[in-house]
């Protein structure tokens, strides 16, 4: 996430709010209240009605996102409450957040709610600049070190991790893939178990 995270009051000016998205080339501002609540967020997507409705009367169905067209203040523009994430989150809860609240950036949050940072669909994906042996290594510590797994052997190339090897339970061949899966900059997993391919 990025820590220094550029936010708003409510009273923010319309203008401001623009200024602000361009400066820091950011989509979206979290709107804090008091000592750094978050209270809402101004998108793009809230800012664009005032240009979509210039001179145009608006369809019946279209009234809600009309009368934003007419709004001056983040308070009166921000889509409230807050889409957020705790900062003790991980990154795929964070992902899943996104697509399905179609965000494009998160505050984050402490437990009583005040701004931390801001985490941004940019930063989900830093994950897969990880090098391959740095992703190797870990899948060595924690996944690999059970004694039970020792006879078991990975390589990672372009983020595919391939396990070979010999495994004493075909039952494990599941749970290894997805404990593989869950390391940070992992794009797929290969399995070359023998006589255990058809589990994976």
């Amino acid at each position: 996430m990025t820590h220094t995270a550029v936010a708003i009051g409510r009273d923010a000016p319309y203008k401001e709010i623009v200024a602000l998205m361009d400066q820091w080339k950011v989509s979206a501002l979290p709107v804090l209240e008091g000592e750094g609540r978050v209270i809402g967020v101004v998108s793009e997507a809230d800012l664009l009605p005032k240009e979509e409705f210039r001179g145009e009367e608006p369809r019946p169905e279209d009234f809600a996102e009309a009368a934003k067209a007419r709004a001056v203040r983040a308070g009166e523009l921000m889509s409230s409450p807050a889409v957020t994430v705790h900062a003790d989150a991980t990154l795929a809860e964070a992902a899943r957040i996104m697509a399905r609240r179609k965000v494009k950036r998160l505050p984050v949050v402490n437990e009583i709610g005040m701004l931390e940072g801001v985490v941004s669909r940019s930063d989900l994906l830093k994950v897969f600049l990880r090098n391959d042996d740095e992703i190797e290594a870990e899948i060595r510590r924690s996944v690999l070190g059970g004694s039970a797994l020792t006879r078991l052997d990975v390589t990672v190339v372009e983020g595919v991790a391939t396990l070979r090897g010999e495994l004493p339970d075909r039952a494990l061949v599941p749970l290894l893939a997805r404990a593989i899966r869950a390391v940070e900059g992992v794009v797929d997993v290969r399995m070359d178990l023998g006589a255990h391919e058809d589990a994976a």
